[in-house]
């Protein structure tokens, strides 16, 4: 059985026994700002949906989504439980209640029963990505070439922001209470992009793009260190592609340390 729940106050020891679970451990409900933030205080945020799973009074599973109706896009930020059935539930749940929704999963990538439900209805995996936290160890660099977005660059930046995903750069651009956008220019032209939220405690760039001519030569860096020092004294974490050698590099010279046991994946369910 499903119920919406205001907030998971109630469930405490269940939320905590997964902590140290290496197969069911949540990557966004480990930190205590996390569970509180995704799990704790649900009731406090519009756009957030609690729902439990119940075996009877016994509950079975919890999961949290981020959800614009307007936009008919869902986010999952957590979800806890190693009950097969909880997962069949869950899903048909909301095939039944949220028909044509693009909806986004970032969990762990050994949670095997997630990775059922996903597969079976054809939904696109990305590359499994590491979890990276800044340790504020101070950086210079060089950031004269940095701004925030401006009308006067907002058509550039919009034409390079073309990845097939929910945060295009338009969407990115009229949510300006969610992001900042940082562009390298070179001679009037903008040559690179991150987008950077900066509300939360714990803040991270979506996203980063450097035009393939003017790589290699620190724009990268430089958007990067812009953003840190910019966020300070707020926590910055991200996530990176395993195989992604070349970022982990920057991302370690630029103070970010690998959390382990952190790993995540992200799969697009589109339609559901």
């Amino acid at each position: 059985m499903i119920r919406e729940l205001d907030n998971a106050l109630a469930y405490v020891d269940f939320i905590r026994s997964f902590e140290n679970d290496p197969v069911f451990s949540d990557p966004l409900a480990v930190e205590e700002k996390q569970i509180r933030k995704n799990l704790m205080e649900t009731d406090r945020y519009p756009d957030k949906r609690l729902y439990g799973v119940f075996d009877e009074d016994e509950v079975t599973g919890l999961f949290v989504f981020y959800i614009i109706e307007d936009e008919k896009y869902m986010e999952m930020l957590a979800g806890l439980s190693r009950n097969e059935k909880a997962y069949d539930e869950m899903f048909a749940y909301l095939e039944n209640n949220c028909q044509g929704y693009d909806a986004d999963f970032i969990f762990n990538p050994k949670n095997h029963l997630m990775v059922n439900q996903l597969k079976e209805r054809g939904a696109d995996f990305c590359q499994e990505q590491q979890y990276m936290i800044y340790t504020h160890v101070p950086v210079k660099a060089d950031n004269d070439d940095i701004e925030i977005l401006s009308d006067k660059y907002l058509e550039q930046y919009c034409a390079l922001h073309t990845k097939d995903c929910y945060w295009t750069g338009d969407k990115v651009a009229r949510t300006p209470d969610r992001f900042r956008v940082y562009l390298a220019i070179r001679d009037d032209e903008v040559v690179g992009y991150t987008d950077v939220t900066y509300t939360f405690e714990e803040n991270e760039p979506v996203d980063v793009f450097v035009k393939e001519k003017y790589r290699n030569q620190g724009y990268g860096r430089k958007l990067l260190s812009r953003a840190l020092s910019d966020n300070e004294p707020k926590e910055m974490i991200l996530q990176v592609d395993t195989n992604n050698a070349p970022a982990v590099h920057l991302y370690e010279s630029l103070g970010f340390k690998v959390k382990e046991n952190r790993n995540m994946v992200t799969v697009h369910w589109r339609k559901i």
